[in-house]
């Protein structure tokens, strides 16, 4: 008998879920073709922040851009908001057609991870343990001086 959970090919994305009329702040992580390190580039930072508008379904909280992926909080910015992976696809496919350097391409992994969150107190340990991504990976000694990181719009988690 083997005894070995089947081993998951791609996330599962589950649809946002909003519970008592709670707003849905979900966690995503997007990850670059192969995991090159083409993303902590100023240039990028600027598209990405681009992209983020024009997908403007979804609003964009914080997020950190580092080497090779992406963090970042979202939330439905309208209230019949498409599915996440469609927004994600929307400006994953965004970027990649203003991507500054076509010798980059293909410039994503197929899918992407994502973690809804469940009350206030989630977003700010995950987004301490985010922004600390810098540091763990050696690229800075504080996460303050990592130019690659902000906050879009303010995600309020209303109790």
């Amino acid at each position: 008998m083997n005894d070995e959970l089947p081993q998951r090919k791609q996330p599962a994305h589950q649809p946002a879920t909003v519970v008592f009329n709670r707003v849905v702040i979900i966690h995503v992580t997007v990850c670059t073709d192969k995991r090159k390190p083409i993303m902590a580039a100023a240039d990028v930072h600027q598209l990405l922040l681009s992209a983020w508008q024009a997908a403007d379904h979804w609003r964009v909280g914080r997020y950190m851009i580092l080497p090779d992926h992406i963090h970042l909080f979202c939330a439905p910015a309208i209230h019949d908001y498409p599915a996440l992976a469609r927004w994600v696809h929307f400006w994953k496919s965004w970027a990649s057609q203003h991507w500054p350097r076509q010798t980059e391409q293909p410039v994503w992994q197929k899918s992407f991870w994502d973690t809804q969150l469940r009350r206030s107190e989630d977003y700010a340990v995950k987004w301490e343990y985010v922004r600390h991504n810098c540091v763990r990976h050696g690229y800075v000694a504080t996460p303050e001086v990592w130019p690659y990181q902000g906050e879009m719009n303010e995600l309020r988690w209303h109790d």
